[in-house]
């Protein structure tokens, strides 16, 4: 047999692959050919990849030579298999072709070339999802995974073509593309050019149909309700029938929750705020709110759940923040533990557990864990070169310094960490460092330090990622991070700081030396559960039975991927470490990024004075999620959300439903007499419910509220298709019908109720009270969709459940968190004339006056930051011009200050 491929034609990528796969069990040549040359004698066209057979017949449809290959390897055919190379060729190809022409050829990027093969790549991760199964024809490798793969390879092996969100469609694509047959066809074929190799192959070929008048739009595409089969359809009309009985007993409710043998153990926690800083909204979504959702969801199915977090107080930003306020490290502690608990309570999370780390406890398992990894030699003693400020009299801790980043150039980079590139840093690499405190330039000094001997630890850990990372719900950036920490190699890693607000070091010598915050932070979660119950050890020293999900976003994976990994497997305890580890990227503010001193964003300690409630706050956040890539708040689009998804779509609907039993059947839901459409949309409902348990038991979240928004679509549909309202006044029939419509519309309104909770659990308690749910449905969320309001049911008063996001507000809070409101517009000098404002306006910019002075009086007898001090000055200054117009005053131009 020879095999005709071509470098840059596309079709040579499955055939290569599928060729490598059958392991030559046939004497195989394999020729390259230029893209013009005519291998097959009876074709008028030039046409690769071709299979020359023995016989001296040619196979020269892809498709086909691929067949051949999995035939010889003793592959049987199957009826799945060949269904997804038909869909391939009608559906697939054509979308594809125009893509990499759009691509390759005319050079678009980004959404002009996805939404060519946005509904073919969620229709392939919709199937993985559905069935379960890794691959598209079931447990192991097909025909129809190469062909596909092969197909999609070009345009995929570019991450911005393979959203995060597709994630049955991402795993199996990685899992396809690491197989070496894979591999070596793709270099064969790109030859490491990646996409464009394919230019001038594709540059021959005619333009694509499917592009000819082509509107590009942006608009999402009417989803595709799946084809289901009759078992599919006869399963869920099963489970509805069965009704309130289906629930198992509601298990009570432990205090204090503790693992138990036999059952789901899953322990959450998000990661530790700094105590010092208001959370904004990038900070609730990355951690808290994203953390929450999953431990809600785990409740609903009857996991045993704990869900823990505290504010991390320990550390230089504790003791800078202090010296900012003229408070005791402990009182800023006392302080902003407060507003943080207020905040999460505010945005309802449900912690089992709020703690902080200046415990006893704290300090008694950090100083345990170090004496173990003492006692086994995991820990090294060196000298540090530091900066010392010689103004202040102190070695500098981290956050204590700034500079020029030595890698980026950010000219406010911190001396742990660059906030810009987010690398990491020493601070004596920082280029033109100052004191934050004094603002001098600090010497560089030594000091002696204890270190954690990574490199030591590489080992055990790389046998534990190996063990933990197959089959584990890490997200593709915290996998990514971890695996280059250690291709980059391990290094000894710094655990000590010259602090005096820690946890002490319990060796003698270092007696004036606390851990390092990042040491023993992560420890907090165990010495917060330690402050909840005596009984911590079971769940943090029992991975056999405990199952941790750990919530954060991607700067503080290092911390909880590695670092406390290896701590914890060289103090040998059986400590329980991270099963899933659960990394967002970052959330940003409009077109840039929260800064509470410019007064740039949303804070947690804001949102509440908005006037919108916390759970559109809640959606809003998890619709924008930043799960693969990072995302951005925008005001305009919440208000489309709110107006088009909540308003529109959810409210909508389960308004009309209950309404409808409300006005037309008393308050009582009627019989229902299921027809054929009814039993179809019974099993479409259903097929979304099991999607979105498949997403949230992934911690895919934003993905599964789409399921909830879906399910509320087929809703409004089915009442608009319907009509109850014009049958209740037609005949028996009619009304029986309008009966029926309305009885299972309010089922549905009942099921996205429980869904709902884990996302809005304020709307979804508002739900239930309105359709009087009964208790035993509101707590457990089943797979499949059951009748939860029988026929006889009575409901509540049903009222909107959402209000109108209006323009005019939203442009307001757009002003009001923009930044501007703490800058003076820039005016013309001395020459602009101003009109005399009235008394009144005249006494409130006095009184403004001398308040700010009282605020600028107060910080310099404090000898705050000189920065802080200046910002708050100008701020009097520029209250003084106001003033000075406002009475007529010619305005002056500041004298500078004479240098003595």
């Amino acid at each position: 047999m020879r095999l005709f491929v071509s470098e840059g034609a596309p079709g040579s990528l499955p055939v290569l692959a599928a060729a490598g796969r059958a392991q030559c069990r046939a004497e195989l040549l394999i020729s390259t050919v230029g893209p013009e040359e005519c291998v097959v004698p009876f074709l008028t066209r030039p046409k690769v990849p071709v299979l020359q057979l023995d016989s001296g017949n040619y196979l020269f449809s892809t498709s086909a030579i691929c067949r051949y290959f999995f035939l010889l390897s003793g592959w049987e055919q199957d009826d799945l298999t060949n269904q997804w190379l038909e869909w391939e060729a009608t559906e697939l190809q054509p979308a594809l072709s125009a893509a990499l022409y759009y691509l390759v050829v005319q050079g678009k990027k980004g959404e002009d070339v996805f939404s060519l093969v946005r509904r073919a790549l969620t229709h392939i991760d919709h199937s993985l999802s559905r069935r379960s199964c890794p691959f598209l024809a079931g447990e192991t490798e097909s025909l129809a995974d190469i062909v596909l793969w092969g197909a999609l390879y070009p345009l995929l092996q570019d991450p911005a073509y393979l959203p995060e969100e597709l994630g049955a469609l991402h795993s199996w694509f990685q899992t396809l593309s690491s197989q070496e047959p894979c591999q070596r066809a793709a270099e064969t074929v790109l030859k490491q050019q990646g996409v464009l190799a394919l230019r001038p192959y594709l540059q021959k070929q005619p333009q694509p149909s499917s592009l000819e008048g082509r509107a590009v739009s942006n608009e999402p595409e009417e989803e595709e309700l799946a084809t289901l089969s009759e078992e599919e359809i006869a399963m869920a009309v099963a489970a509805w029938e069965k009704g309130l009985e289906s629930l198992p007993p509601v298990q009570p409710q432990q205090n204090p929750v503790l693992p138990v043998a036999g059952e789901r153990n899953v322990l959450i926690t998000s990661a530790l705020p700094y105590v010092n800083n208001v959370p904004h909204l990038g900070n609730i979504i990355g951690c808290v709110l994203s953390a929450d959702v999953f431990a809600r969801y785990s409740r609903l199915r009857q996991w045993n759940t704990l869900y823990l977090c505290g504010t991390d107080e320990y550390g230089t930003a504790t003791e800078t923040k202090a010296m900012e306020e003229g408070l005791t490290p402990q009182e800023i502690c006392d302080k902003y533990h407060v507003i943080h608990a207020d905040i999460y309570r505010w945005f309802n999370i449900s912690f089992d557990i709020f703690g902080r780390t200046t415990t006893p406890q704290q300090t008694k398992i950090t100083q345990d864990i170090f004496q173990r990894l003492v006692a086994r030699g995991f820990v090294l003693q060196d000298t540090v070169e530091q900066l010392r400020c010689e103004h202040c009299a102190r070695f500098l801790a981290d956050r204590f310094v700034e500079g020029v980043c030595p890698f980026c150039g950010y000219e406010e980079a911190r001396g742990d960490q660059c906030d810009k590139c987010g690398k990491l840093i020493n601070a004596i690499e920082l280029k033109k460092p100052q004191c934050k405190v004094c603002r001098s330039c600090p010497v560089v000094k030594s000091s002696q330090h204890l270190f954690l001997d990574l490199p030591k630890l590489g080992k055990p850990l790389e046998e534990w990622l190996e063990k933990t990372l197959p089959g584990s719900d890490w997200t593709p950036n915290a996998r990514f991070i971890i695996r280059s920490w250690i291709r980059d190699g391990l290094k000894p890693r710094c655990i000590t700081r010259d602090l005096k607000w820690g946890t002490p070091v319990p060796l003698v010598g270092f007696e004036d030396k606390v851990f390092y915050v990042w040491f023993d932070a992560t420890i907090g979660y165990l010495s917060i559960t330690a402050n909840y119950t005596d009984q911590w050890e079971k769940w943090w020293k029992n991975p056999e039975q405990v199952s941790l999900y750990q919530f954060m976003a991607k700067d503080n994976v290092p911390f909880h991927g590695l670092v406390f990994p290896c701590s914890a497997l060289g103090a040998e305890d059986n400590y329980t470490l991270v099963s899933h580890l659960i990394a967002t990227e970052y959330l940003n503010y409009e077109d840039g990024k929260f800064s509470k001193s410019r007064g740039v964003g949303v804070f947690g300690d804001m949102a509440q004075d908005t006037g919108i409630p916390a759970d559109i706050w809640r959606f809003y956040l998890l619709y924008i999620r930043p799960e693969g890539q990072d995302s951005a708040f925008s005001w305009t689009d919440m208000l489309l959300k709110n107006n088009s998804e909540l308003l529109n779509n959810l409210g909508n609907f389960i308004n009309r439903a209950g309404m409808f039993v409300s006005k037309f059947f008393g308050g009582f839901v009627p019989e229902m007499v299921l027809t054929s459409d009814d039993r179809r949309l019974l099993a479409h409902v259903t097929l979304e419910l099991q999607h979105y348990h498949q997403l949230l038991e992934k911690v895919r979240i934003r993905d599964a509220l789409r399921s909830i928004l879906t399910i509320s679509r087929h809703g409004n549909q089915y009442i608009q298709v319907n009509e109850p309202w014009k049958r209740i006044k037609g005949s028996e029939a009619d009304r029986q019908r309008a009966g029926t419509v309305t009885g299972l519309a309010v089922n549905i309104a009942a099921l996205l109720s429980i869904m709902l909770q884990p996302y809005m659990p304020t709307v979804s308690a508002t739900i239930q009270a309105q359709l009087q749910l009964p208790p035993p449905a509101c707590s457990i969320l089943l797979t499949n969709f059951l009748c939860t309001l029988p026929a006889g049911h009575q409901i509540g008063t049903v009222s909107p459940l959402f209000q109108k996001l209006e323009n005019d507000q939203i442009e307001s809070l757009r002003q009001r968190f923009s930044g501007g409101q703490a800058k003076a517009s820039p005016k013309p000098a001395a020459v602009e004339t101003m009109t005399t404002a009235g008394p009144q306006q005249i006494q409130v910019l006095m009184d403004e006056v001398t308040k700010q002075g009282n605020i600028v009086r107060e910080l310099k007898a404090q000898k705050a930051d000189k920065n802080q001090v200046a910002a708050e000055v100008a701020k009097l200054l520029d209250l003084k011009k106001q003033l000075a117009l406002a009475e007529g005053k010619p305005l002056e131009t500041p004298k500078g200050k004479k240098k003595k």
